[in-house]
């Protein structure tokens, strides 16, 4: 139906009311709605059309559309790591000076500010933002013997989980949020995956290195200890959870998104106890090497507006709209979905949804994090890692990070194909 209304009539006719088309991924679908709704205004009413569910699949329909110059795609919600690929493409309208001042004037949070920008101008604005921290069970971290209340290491986590009979949830299936893990652990040990992006498929690749070395270790290390767990290498984000709770298990070191603290609210008195929920602790994000500032994942959603739009002033004024702090606000405590800015964080809705804690150590993580590099080939960087890291069990320090290297630098010279 989204297909047809774009090609046939751009889902807004030439005389009245103008409709702007809307591209949203589905996570919290029902806030966002209601933020369509709210900015709607009498010059313009916004309308939601879902995107798939896999960033990939988003990053697809959204580069046919604009490649077609289609007209239709007004607003669309972005993976950070598409921004630059799309602007660098002139698929995005470059957002005004006053917009691209609010972004970069200290409210947004650093991470965020990070996702929007290329080739020195603002092509996004940040709506949510999303990283992840360590979930865990306060009785398994006793069990482990580790004290979370300081930093702790990969190592420590590994072999602290294995001795007391837990496990370490991690997602490293071949997708996406496998690149997301690799690249933190080389963020975390002071290296990179790819450095010079803006000199496009001549970025210089930096995965074999110590730090590139550094993350092999850990990842087969998981990979070969009694703490992995059995479906280590198809895990994702959902296969995770249950390893926290159940079967009388002592539980799971999990690095996950900020979705999680919901996800087992929501269960208490169904499959879990309240007992087990205050049983649930969490930390930054491990240490790829000790003593050494970790780096966690930077995700999130960025709003572009399409550059063939045939409203941009009604689409620009649309998209600051539905990033507003009662927006991000309202996606945070509606649907878990983490505010890009600073000031948000002290909402008193977000206050009275979660512990204060938690929300200082989201903040934190967010302005603190590594962003996945940001280039407008992105999506072969993220496949050619895939293809030589995964499975993680076939990961080894010596070989990987070279290997990979040099079929990362053909892929993006065009001497391999992924």
């Amino acid at each position: 139906m989204a297909l047809g209304c774009g090609l046939v009539s751009g889902c807004g006719s030439d005389s009245g009311t103008p409709t702007l088309n809307w591209y949203v991924n589905p996570d919290g679908v029902e806030t966002l709605t209601e933020l369509a709704e709210q900015c709607s205004t009498a010059d313009y009413r916004i309308a939601i059309q879902l995107l798939p569910s896999a960033a990939t699949d988003q990053r697809t329909q959204l580069a046919r559309r604009l490649a077609a110059e289609d007209s239709s795609t007004d607003l669309m919600s972005l993976d950070p790591v598409f921004v630059a690929e799309f602007a660098n493409a002139g698929w995005l309208l470059r957002m005004p000076d006053d917009v691209a001042a609010e972004v970069s004037g200290g409210d947004v949070l650093a991470g965020a500010a990070q996702t929007v920008t290329w080739n020195d101008g603002v092509y996004a604005i940040p709506q949510w933002a999303n990283t992840q921290v360590l979930w865990y069970r306060k009785s398994l971290a006793r069990a482990a013997g580790l004290d979370l209340t300081k930093p702790v290491t990969w190592d420590q986590l590994i072999d602290g989980a294995a001795k007391a009979d837990g496990t370490v949830g991690v997602q490293a299936n071949k997708y996406e949020a496998y690149v997301v893990w690799i690249n933190a652990l080389l963020q975390g040990a002071g290296g990179e995956i790819v450095s010079d992006t803006e000199a496009g498929r001549d970025a210089k690749v930096e995965i074999d290195s110590d730090a590139g070395r550094s993350t092999a270790q850990i990842i087969r290390k998981l990979a070969d200890s009694p703490a992995a767990q059995p479906d280590l290498t198809v895990s994702n984000e959902g296969t995770t959870l249950p390893y926290m709770f159940g079967d009388g298990s002592p539980g799971e070191f999990m690095v996950n998104w900020t979705f999680v603290y919901g996800n087992y609210k929501g269960e208490v008195g169904d499959s879990i106890t309240q007992a087990d929920f205050d049983d649930l602790a969490w930390a930054r994000y491990p240490q790829t090497v000790a003593g050494q500032q970790s780096k966690p994942p930077i995700g999130g959603i960025d709003i572009g507006v399409g550059a063939y739009t045939r409203h941009p002033e009604f689409a620009q004024a649309a998209a600051r709209c539905v990033t507003t702090n009662e927006a991000q606000t309202a996606l945070a405590v509606q649907s878990g979905l983490m505010p890009s800015r600073s000031s948000a964080y002290a909402a008193p809705d977000l206050v009275n949804a979660y512990p204060k804690d938690l929300l200082d150590l989201f903040r934190t993580s967010i302005d603190q994090g590594g962003p996945r590099p940001k280039s407008a080939y992105y999506a072969m960087i993220s496949g050619a890692v895939q293809a030589r890291w995964h499975p993680p069990t076939t990961v080894d320090p010596g070989r990987t990070p070279a290997e990979s290297a040099q079929f990362l630098s053909d892929v993006l010279q065009g001497k391999a194909l992924l």
